[in-house]
């Protein structure tokens, strides 16, 4: 099987084909967008300074330093995804608004980002946890970053990755919702097993 990358800027049929449950790979730009950047635009109405049309957002709070080499920039020590279901509230509203294609994170997401992923055509992936250095090391380049007043893991750090991964479809543009899924299978497997083990069991009135 070829491996499945997509480049920014990631258009509307780049992702008819990919379902939940496949594992894809990111070239291009990867924008941290986490709490305050959602409740700053959708809330308060405050207009990002990151264009973020056909391109892809982090779910994360970074760990930067200066670049020693060059006396000037920052370099990505540590890059590993936050809970995306915070975001869950405005990711609808997110997507509708900037065009975003491409959401990473950790952990699932609800039927408000669902709804969006269908009608504006994007995705949520999840970047497995514990493996910040990984992520970090596939950063080529911190280009810039705005809204500082926020603190480094707020702050909209916007970077250009190579072969970003692995990333697991968990939202796809048609409906499928891989975290939902799972659960609904684990219901029906535990059920008879749980049957079974109350039969065996005895309690005292």
């Amino acid at each position: 099987m070829s491996k499945k990358i997509l480049t920014t800027p990631i258009k509307a049929e780049d992702l008819e084909d990919i379902k939940i449950g496949d594992v894809i790979y990111l070239n291009g730009y990867l924008i941290t967008a986490r709490d305050c950047a959602h409740t700053r635009l959708v809330a308060q109405g405050r207009q990002l300074p990151v264009d973020l049309n056909g391109k892809a957002i982090f779910h994360a709070g970074p760990i930067m330093v200066p670049c020693e080499e060059s006396g000037s920039g920052y370099k990505t020590v540590s890059i590993g995804p936050t809970t995306s279901m915070r975001m869950e509230k405005y990711e609808k509203e997110f997507i509708e608004q900037t065009g975003v294609k491409l959401i990473i994170g950790k952990g699932g997401m609800g039927p408000n980002t669902v709804e969006g992923c269908m009608k504006y055509k994007a995705l949520h992936c999840v970047f497995p946890g514990g493996c910040a250095v990984l992520a970090a090391n596939c950063v080529e380049e911190v280009e810039d970053v705005q809204w500082q007043d926020l603190g480094m893991p707020e702050s909209m750090w916007v970077m250009r990755v190579k072969e970003f991964g692995p990333l697991i479809v968990s939202v796809d543009t048609h409906g499928g919702n891989l975290f939902e899924q799972n659960k609904a299978t684990f219901r029906a497997t535990a059920q008879p097993i749980v049957e079974e083990i109350i039969k065996k069991c005895e309690y005292i009135d």
